[in-house]
C-alpha cells in the first residue's frame, strides 16, 4: 500500500497480472441475456478481459490462481451519479432534517471552501466505500468551481481513480447562474460560460478514451435547470455531440423543481429538457422521480437515461421514482448513490437493497424482482452511460467482477438463491474481493493500492477544517441541529 498526496498520480493502481483464473466459485453469476448462472465454475482473465466463464478451467504456468470456494461472483455495478466531494460534508447537524432547496443553500456555503486537496480525499473515500461495497465503474458529477481555486478539480479526481483503480466516468458539471441571477449557489461558485464550455473541451481532448475497456470516458453535466442558462445547456449538448461524449443532469427530482420549472419556464421540467434537445440515448437523468405517465412514455421511446437514487430520494423526503414503469417503457435505467450528503454514504449494496423494497412498496409483488434488481444495478447502469464492454460477466467482457464471501453469518440459512440472498440479506462488509479492469483493487475486505487509515485521517482533518471556515465565515452553527 502506499499513502498519496492529491499532486500524485498513479496510472495502475491496484495488483496487476496478466493471467489470473478464480478457481471452483460457488456460484458465478453472469447476468447475459439467458440469465445464466455456473455453480462450481472458474472464470479465466487475461489481461484486462474475461476469455472463459465453466468448470475446470486449466491454468498455465504463469497465472495467478485466486480461491473462489465459499464465493459468489457477479459483475461489478455501476454507479450512475454521485457528488465525492460531499463525502466531506457528510452527517452534518445543521443539514439533517432539510429538504433540498434549503439544504442546498446551507451547504453550500461549505462547499466554497473546496480545493484541490479537499477534492482529491473526498474522491478517494467515495471511490474506496463504492469499490468495497461491490462498485466496479462510477460516474461524478462536479460541478462546485470556487473563484480563487483551482479550476482543474475534474483532473484532480482522475488522479484520485487512477490510484486506486477505479472506471471512472467524471463529468464536467457546471452553474452558471448564481443567487444575484436567480439561482441558488452563491455567486463564487458559479462560472461564466465561456470558462464552462473551454475547460469541457479541455477535458474531453485530455482525457476521455472512446476505446473498448476504457477507463476514464467524459461527460459534459451541467448542474440543474435552476442553477444554468438555457443557452449553455444548449450549447453544451451540441459540444457533447460534436465529440461524442454524453450529457448528464438533475431532472424531476423534487416538487419544488417542478414548480420553479412552470414559473420560470412555464413547462414541466422533462418539457423544458426536450425544448432544449437534452433527451435520447446520450443523454442520462439523475433521479427523474416527478414523470407523469406521458413523460415516462416519451423516456422510453427516446431511450434516455434514468439514474436512480433510493436512499437519497428518501433521505431528502423528494419521492420514489417509478422504476418499473420507466424500464418498461423503454428507458435506460441505472441504481446510483448520489452525494454522501444527502445518504450519508457511497455504499451500492445499500442501494440495491433499497431499490428492490421499494419498489415492492410501491408495486407489490408486481415490483422489480431480485435479479431485476441486482440486472438493474449492473447491466442497467452501463446501458445508462451507453457502454457494451461492463454490466455482465461473458468472454469478451471487461474483467470487472465482486468476489462475495457467500459463507458470511449474514447468508447463513440463505444457500438456496445466491442472487435472492445478495439483493435481501448480507451488509457491505461482505465483499471479500474486486477487481476492475483484471486488477485486484480490494482483497479480503480491504484496499490494495492505498492506505485506508492514512485516507480517513486526511479527510477528517480536511472535513473539519472545511466546516470550521464556513462557520466562522457565515455565523451558522453547523453542529447544532435546526
Amino acid at each position: 500500500m502506499v499513502c498519496l498526496n492529491y499532486k500524485d498520480s498513479v496510472k495502475n493502481g491496484g495488483m496487476s497480472m496478466s493471467k489470473l483464473l478464480i478457481k471452483n466459485a460457488d456460484w458465478v453469476i453472469t447476468l447475459d441475456d439467458r440469465g445464466t448462472r455456473y455453480a462450481n465454475a472458474d472464470i479465466l482473465i487475461e489481461e484486462n478481459v474475461i476469455k472463459e466463464i465453466g468448470p475446470n478451467l486449466a491454468a498455465d504456468y504463469d497465472t495467478q490462481v485466486l480461491d473462489g470456494r465459499g464465493k459468489v461472483v457477479i459483475p461489478g455495478m455501476v454507479n450512475t451519479h454521485h457528488h465525492f466531494y460531499q463525502t466531506l460534508t457528510r452527517s452534518i447537524p445543521a443539514t439533517q432534517e432539510i429538504e433540498l432547496f434549503d439544504w442546498l443553500i446551507k451547504l453550500y456555503e461549505i462547499w466554497r471552501e473546496l480545493d484541490e486537496e479537499a477534492v482529491y480525499f473526498g474522491t478517494l473515500v467515495a471511490l474506496g466505500e463504492l469499490l468495497k461495497t461491490g462498485c466496479t465503474t462510477t460516474t461524478d458529477h462536479h460541478y462546485v468551481f470556487p473563484k480563487g481555486k483551482s479550476p482543474h478539480l475534474i483532473d484532480v479526481q482522475i488522479k484520485a481513480a487512477q490510484a486506486i483503480g477505479m472506471r471512472f466516468h467524471p463529468t464536467r458539471g457546471s452553474m452558471s447562474l448564481s443567487r444575484k441571477d436567480g439561482g441558488l449557489p452563491p455567486d463564487d461558485v458559479v462560472q461564466t460560460e465561456e470558462e464552462i464550455l473551454a475547460d469541457s473541451e479541455r477535458l474531453i481532448k485530455t482525457y476521455h478514451d472512446p476505446s473498448r475497456y476504457a477507463m476514464v470516458r467524459i461527460a459534459l453535466a451541467p448542474c440543474s435547470p435552476f442553477s444554468v442558462t438555457g443557452r449553455l445547456m444548449k450549447k453544451t449538448v451540441a459540444l457533447a455531440r460534436k465529440y461524442g461524449v454524453h450529457c448528464h443532469t438533475h431532472l424531476a427530482e423534487t416538487k419544488d423543481e417542478e414548480r420553479f420549472c412552470l414559473e420560470k419556464f412555464g413547462m414541466r421540467p422533462f418539457a423544458y429538457m426536450k425544448s432544449l434537445d437534452w433527451y435520447g440515448d446520450d443523454v442520462w437523468f439523475a433521479h427523474s422521480i416527478h414523470l407523469n405517465d406521458e413523460e415516462i412514455r416519451e423516456m422510453g421511446r427516446t431511450r434516455s437515461g434514468v439514474a436512480h437514487c433510493p436512499v437519497s430520494n428518501l433521505k431528502l423526503s423528494s419521492g420514489i421514482a417509478r422504476v418499473k414503469e420507466l424500464i418498461d417503457a423503454g428507458a435506460r435505467v441505472g441504481l446510483a448513490v448520489d452525494g454522501s450528503a444527502s445518504n450519508d454514504s457511497s455504499n451500492m449494496w445499500a442501494e440495491l437493497k433499497t431499490a428492490y423494497l421499494l419498489q415492492k412498496y410501491t408495486l407489490g409483488q408486481q415490483g422489480l424482482s431480485a435479479e431485476e434488481t441486482l440486472r438493474l444495478a449492473c447491466r442497467g447502469g452501463a446501458e445508462a452511460l451507453g457502454r457494451d464492454d461492463i454490466g455482465y460477466l461473458a468472454p469478451g467482457m471487461a474483467a470487472d467482477l465482486v468476489l462475495i464471501n457467500f459463507n458470511d453469518l449474514a447468508f447463513a440459512g440463505a444457500q438456496h438463491d445466491p442472487v435472492a440472498a445478495i439483493v435481501t440479506c448480507g451488509d457491505s462488509q461482505v465483499v471479500d474481493t474486486t477487481i476492475v479492469n483484471g486488477k485486484v483493487v480490494v482483497r479480503h475486505g480491504r484496499l490494495v493500492a492505498l492506505d485506508e487509515e492514512f485516507i480517513v485521517a486526511e479527510a477528517n482533518r480536511i472535513s473539519a477544517g472545511l466546516v470550521a471556515r464556513a462557520a466562522q465565515r457565515t455565523g451558522i452553527d453547523y453542529l447544532q441541529r435546526n
